[in-house]
């Protein structure tokens, strides 16, 4: 692998097993970055990013962890720090989603949705400041969603969990300045190839740019704030001018 922006530096991506953190990890292992892979049910597609790291010439950990517990989020870190010493970025990816109807929404489906959204990203913050104060130019990335800035009633949990992300990253981008830049990227429809893109058609009449996102543009989104020294707080949409107010 030759050398690239982040080359020495240390990511941590949660949910780096399958689709957006899949591809955001192999995106910051392509500038050279060394990665924590973290899973919690998607072992064999975890591994399965690391050897493609692996065979790209990177360096890459499989860490497995369930979120939703603070122990579990204090394990994860720990065993980041033994094997590399040091973390640069935390891609705070990992999330859960499914309709919540008004009516139908149970306390256990309410907690879930929340707990892995929103409460997981307090806490792994939490533990990794410390680590990326060390860095000297720590950077978070948090994945909200458009979720978190347009209310789709028949996912009212997730959208809360979403919104409570936009919140976080801009009380976390004021308690950890300077050291720690704090941001997040709200995707818009995202499509992959085992996707049916029938299910896209009204999303690209909504979208000036009249097509859906792919991995790669999140991709860009995310090596972009991880780059950039005079942004934090901020909000990025990926999601073709989708939120442009008509």
């Amino acid at each position: 692998m030759s050398k690239g922006a982040l080359d020495g530096q240390v990511a941590l991506v949660t949910g780096a097993g399958k689709r957006l953190g899949r591809a955001v990890a192999l995106g910051l292992a392509a500038e050279g970055a060394r990665l924590v892979v973290h899973y919690n049910r998607s072992e064999a597609e975890a591994r399965e990013v690391a050897a493609e790291i692996a065979r790209g010439g990177g360096e890459a950990l499989c860490l497995r962890a369930e979120l939703t517990r603070n122990e579990e989020i204090e394990r994860l870190f720990n065993e980041t720090e033994r094997h590399f010493h040091r973390l640069d970025i935390l891609v705070n990816n990992a999330a859960v989603f499914y309709p919540t109807p008004l009516a139908d929404t149970t306390e256990a489906q309410w907690d879930m949705l929340v707990d892995s959204n929103l409460k997981a990203q307090f806490f792994c913050a939490q533990r990794a400041a410390p680590m990326l104060r060390g860095s000297g130019s720590g950077r978070i990335i948090n994945f909200a969603s458009l979720g978190g800035l347009l209310p789709w009633p028949k996912y009212t949990a997730y959208c809360v969990s979403k919104a409570g992300v936009i919140m976080l990253t801009r009380c976390l981008a004021r308690a950890l300045g300077p050291e720690i830049t704090v941001n997040a990227v709200a995707p818009g429809t995202i499509s992959f190839p085992e996707d049916e893109s029938q299910l896209h058609e009204a999303y690209n009449r909504l979208t000036p740019l009249g097509r859906t996102g792919t991995p790669q543009d999140v991709v860009e989104a995310v090596l972009y704030l991880v780059k950039a020294r005079f942004v934090t707080g901020q909000i990025l949409p990926v999601d073709g001018g989708r939120t442009i107010p008509a």
